[in-house]
């Protein structure tokens, strides 16, 4: 007890102290220091404002050099406009800029930096020097930021910044900061995107008096294959979307080639790296028919907008951003990288020999059609759809007219899924289950589409190498093992996952009759009532319609209480009250859901895979066939909803490799 009264005696005492002290302005030198500490978190953070600032001033080569990971010496030279001998002293100074003159400027911001508290707060933990010339100055002149000296000095166009023993004068900060490995591994990574950003740059970098990294002036191509090394140069997807004042372009991961971690992840605004929730959610959704689990796409992306646009003045480090639209912003990335995935399903890796196989087009008079981009978007994704010339889908009307893989489809669990309402759906005659066949006895939908006699492969083997220009998938001469077929192209041997490639088939088909139906509501006999923040009630008002649209009746009941009315009737045995709290998050976050779209995907890729051709299931080279051709006609085909491949590629040469031919 008296240990108690001790505590509460020193407590008082702290808080009278605290009140007797009176109100006083800081120090300029405490305030810089305060600055500082969030904008120089590191030699990374301080390697960034200097790249910034050099390229800013029009900088076309830069050479940065560091010392001990950065910490006991960083120089940034730069070939940029330089800095006039007056101008010295004022740069600085806190909250001096060339960048912005008012509200105005601030408002649309075009240049890297623009708050004027970069080189200030560096020179408060640091010892700095600048040394910087124009062109109408005969000699360079250089000034000590400690002491404010100005002198004479040599040196070319452009400005040099030396920062010497970072955090000299505040130890303790000093002592937060890491191995010299891991401080120079986190200023490779700025300079790297920098470098990214700016193909058009030459950057040489030196640490501790050896070359560490060089990249001369190129093309974005060569330098992201420079900096992303050879596996995402020939496992990415180009990307160039443009409506109007909005571009987002650049090169986007096959989801084959991708990571355990996402550390290749870079998207830039009007030129800036940032880390956005919104964007990298954006992509992710994108990812999401043909990347599961922990895997990661890697990309580099440039998200282009007028300035006014989008606030960059957020945090002092100005890596956050906030848009003005984040909702039209959301929905415009992702249409933008879904669409480029779905143009160039079926480039598949090739196994020994790298480089993307023959890509994917769909067969007969079919192209792809998209809902044009405007300036507002729906809150539901776009699903590209395969059309022919009078408007029916294609996809659909390639089952009848073309040999189709002659697996049952499970037409009376998906009709009762979907809602579909047709006459005689389901019904025993329409479909025959798989498991009722018996090894290598096909069963076709109609009497028209079944063969005349069996195609055996040394029947078809000739007339197959006649056509395989045909076709990229080529024509199938055989099987293995029940698992793999094996096809013919003009550029050597395609082996196809069967049950995979099925797989990816029937989840592309499921997927476009549900979005060519109206989603099946299932109304709840006793609503569910649900405790809810003053932010879900408000969300539930304002996105009424939308709400409506995605299959949800929620009511509001009172200022804390929401009640579930209705739900889609595909997601009617879910957790009632999770899913309504995450779709209204995500109407929230990102002013759309994605969560249901997920949810249902997710019973979808089930279906597939359970319904799909299984294992040790012998084929007929017509049904081999049919296969080949529904993926060549199918969105994504590449690998199936889980992320596995379905196809490989082996050239002529790389058997010629692997039987030592011509050697």
């Amino acid at each position: 007890m008296a240990d108690l009264n001790e505590f509460s005696a020193d407590a008082s005492t702290a808080s009278d102290a605290r009140r007797s002290r009176a109100i006083a302005p800081l120090p300029d030198q405490l305030i810089s220091q305060i600055a500082a500490g969030e904008v120089v978190e590191r030699p990374a953070s301080v390697v960034k404002e200097l790249l910034e600032n050099a390229l800013d001033a029009g900088a076309r080569t830069l050479r940065i050099t560091l010392d001990e990971g950065g910490v006991k010496r960083i120089v940034v030279a730069d070939d940029g406009c330089g800095i006039p001998p007056g101008e010295l002293a004022l740069a600085l100074l806190r909250h001096a800029t060339s960048k912005i003159r008012s509200l105005a400027d601030l408002e649309a911001v075009a240049t890297l930096g623009f708050r004027g508290e970069a080189i200030a707060s560096i020179a408060s933990v640091a010892e700095l020097f600048i040394t910087s010339r124009t062109e109408a100055c005969p000699h360079a002149t250089r000034i000590d930021a400690q002491t404010g000296a100005i002198s004479p000095a040599a040196g070319t166009v452009g400005t040099t910044m030396e920062v010497r023993e970072l955090y000299f004068n505040t130890p303790a900060r000093r002592k937060f900061l890491k191995s010299e490995q891991t401080e120079l591994g986190h200023c490779l990574e700025v300079i790297r995107r920098t470098a990214l950003s700016r193909p058009d740059v030459a950057i040489s970098v030196m640490h501790n008096g050896r070359a560490v990294e060089h990249w001369n002036a190129s093309d974005p191509q060569t330098r992201v294959a420079k900096i992303l090394g050879e596996v995402f140069e020939t496992a990415h997807l180009p990307l160039d979307e443009r409506a109007g004042p909005l571009a987002v372009y650049g090169c986007a991961g096959l989801p084959t080639a991708s990571r355990g971690r996402a550390d290749q992840q870079y998207f830039f605004v009007n030129g800036r790296f940032v880390r956005d929730k919104l964007l990298t959610h954006a992509v992710r959704a994108a990812y999401e028919d043909v990347l599961h689990g922990n895997r990661y796409p890697a990309y580099v992306l440039f998200l282009d907008l007028p300035p006014e646009s989008v606030d960059v003045n957020v945090h002092p480090s100005k890596i956050e951003v906030r848009f003005r639209d984040s909702r039209s912003i959301h929905q415009y990335v992702f249409h933008a990288v879904q669409r480029a995935l779905a143009r160039h399903a079926g480039a598949s890796p090739e196994t020994t020999s790298g480089g993307h196989a023959a890509q994917l087009q769909p067969t007969g008079p079919a192209s792809f059609s998209a809902k044009p981009l405007t300036g507002a978007f729906t809150s539901a994704p776009d699903t590209l759809q395969l059309k022919s010339e009078n408007g029916t889908n294609w996809l659909r009307q390639s089952r009848m007219t073309q040999g189709t893989l002659p697996v049952a489809q499970p037409l009376a669990l998906y009709d009762a899924l979907f809602g579909r309402k047709d006459s005689g759906a389901g019904t025993p005659g329409a479909t025959t289950s798989i498991d009722t066949l018996r090894p290598g006895e096909p069963v076709y939908p109609t009497p028209e589409q079944a063969p005349a006699a069996p195609v055996w492969a040394s029947d078809s083997a000739s007339a197959s190498r006649d056509h395989a220009d045909d076709q990229p998938l080529g024509f199938a001469v055989g099987q293995i093992h029940g698992i793999y077929v094996l096809a013919q192209n003009a550029r050597g041997l395609v082996l196809v996952d069967m049950h995979a490639a099925h797989e990816r088939i029937l989840y592309e088909q499921f997927k476009h009759a549900l979005a060519d139906r109206a989603i099946a509501v299932q109304p709840l006999l006793i609503p569910v009532s649900m405790t809810a923040e003053p932010v879900e009630i408000g969300i539930v008002e304002e996105e009424r319609a939308t709400l409506d649209a995605l299959g949800f009746d929620l009511a509001v009941l009172s200022p804390t209480s929401i009640a579930i009315r209705a739900v889609p009737a595909l997601l009617k045995d879910a957790d009632l009250q999770s899913l309504a709290r995450a779709v209204l998050a995500d109407l929230h976050a990102y002013g759309g859901s994605r969560v249901l779209t997920e949810r249902q995907h997710e019973l979808l890729g089930t279906l597939a895979c359970h319904n799909a051709v299984r294992a040790n299931r012998r084929l007929t080279l017509d049904e081999m066939n049919a296969l080949l051709r529904q993926m060549e006609a199918t969105e994504r085909a590449d690998q199936c909803n889980h992320g596995r491949p379905t196809w490989f590629q082996l050239t002529l040469a790389d058997l010629d490799r692997l039987f030592m031919r011509g050697q």
